[in-house]
């Protein structure tokens, strides 16, 4: 069997690398951007930061989407891109801008699939999509290196996963400078959410040695960086080590899966609009200690990763170390660790579990797990 690697065509880091912008809008002959932005990004300057280096390139400003994007939002960025007279797209944000963003340069290059609803899973879209240039404002999703967004079917009450290759943004710039604004709450749902992706990613059934180094990097970086950007949003060195570490997760996972943590993520994100790094953070120990007997192996590499010692260990021992040291991060960083204390009510536990079963992450999960065993962990997670 072949492993499939796709990666964005066009990446810059570091501090102060949306300098870059305007060169490379020149290079490319784009005429007019469509700006897809979170609100508060607007009203606290950080869109300005992007904005001023388009230097002459005139731009339409899109804000009407929610945290957790909706196919009523993608239509309404559709119709508004159209009128625009834009050439590309340029995302400013986390997730929910950049996925907002991937659903509306879809459709409007593939007008068949304008319900949004049909790009649900792996949709055969037959145009690339329209340019986008990502700019991301966190350090969890990886969005500007995947082929993945998301987006919640209102009628449903579900998230889509939706995995195309076509959507993939053609240009990356991860300044941290952009992140300095994040508050402590959010650096530390969005890191966990990062560490989320790269041990899924590498646990999943679909992981390999290309996609396995990635994510042990990535679990490195987050352990050595994601306490001090949640400490000092000021520090720099911390910033920049998340946000290489988010995009190192974010370029394999995006290629090989992931896991259950996510497929039971998403629904409480659909359903009660909780922030998807929260959610990753509280079910992560969870579903690792359940996964646990399928790859032992894997999650002694977690625990060194994280720089436990694990040298006197056994097996059991050091797996047991991963789970530990996962669930002492997400404490430490003052994560939520029950669904009671964000609200979750326990008469919910049994359609979170169905749609978590159906859940297209839920494939990709190293163990084999049922409707059933799923609200069992959504019991204990309560």
């Amino acid at each position: 069997m072949a492993n499939r690697f796709i990666l964005n065509e066009t990446s810059y880091f570091g501090a102060g690398a949306r300098k870059e912008l305007g060169g490379e809008i020149r290079r490319r002959g784009f005429k007019k951007a469509f700006v897809v932005v979170d609100k508060d990004l607007v009203k606290f300057g950080v869109a300005d930061m992007v904005t001023a280096e388009l230097k002459g390139v005139s731009y339409e400003t899109f804000t009407d989407f929610k945290a957790n994007p909706t196919v009523k939002n993608v239509k309404a960025g559709v119709e508004a891109f159209n009128l625009s007279g834009a050439d590309f797209i340029i995302a400013i944000g986390g997730g929910s801008s950049i996925d907002t963003a991937k659903g509306i340069a879809i459709v409007a290059n593939n007008p068949e699939f304008a319900d949004v609803v049909s790009l649900e899973g792996t949709a055969e879209t037959a145009s690339k999509c329209v340019p986008i240039i990502a700019l991301p404002t966190t350090a969890g999703t990886a969005a500007e290196v995947t082929i993945n967004y998301v987006i919640i079917d209102e009628e449903t009450g579900r998230k889509m996963v939706c995995v195309d290759p076509n959507d993939i943004p053609a240009l990356a710039i991860i300044d941290a400078e952009l992140m300095a604004t994040m508050p402590k709450g959010l650096t530390a749902a969005t890191g966990m959410d990062a560490l989320t992706h790269a041990i899924e990613g590498y646990i999943t059934k679909g992981a390999w040695e290309l996609s396995d180094m990635f994510e042990l990097k990535a679990i490195e970086l987050i352990a050595k960086h994601l306490p001090a950007a949640t400490a000092n949003g000021k520090d720099m060195t911390a910033r920049e080590g998340m946000a290489l570490a988010q995009y190192v997760a974010g370029m394999a996972f995006s290629n090989v899966g992931l896991g259950c943590v996510h497929s039971m993520a998403h629904p409480l994100g659909a359903r009660f609009d909780i922030a998807h790094g929260v959610a990753n953070a509280l079910l992560l120990p969870i579903v690792m200690e359940y996964n646990l007997p399928a790859a032992k192996g894997k999650y002694a590499e977690i625990a060194k990763a994280m720089g436990v010692d694990v040298s006197a260990m056994d097996a059991d021992e050091a797996a047991a170390a991963a789970v530990k040291a996962v669930k002492d991060l997400s404490v430490s960083l003052g994560i939520p660790q029950t669904l009671r204390e964000i609200g979750i009510p326990d008469t919910a536990l049994p359609q979170l579990a169905k749609d978590a079963f159906a859940d297209v992450c839920t494939g990709g999960n190293p163990r084999e797990i049922t409707e059933a065993d799923i609200l069992g962990l959504y019991k204990i997670a309560y």
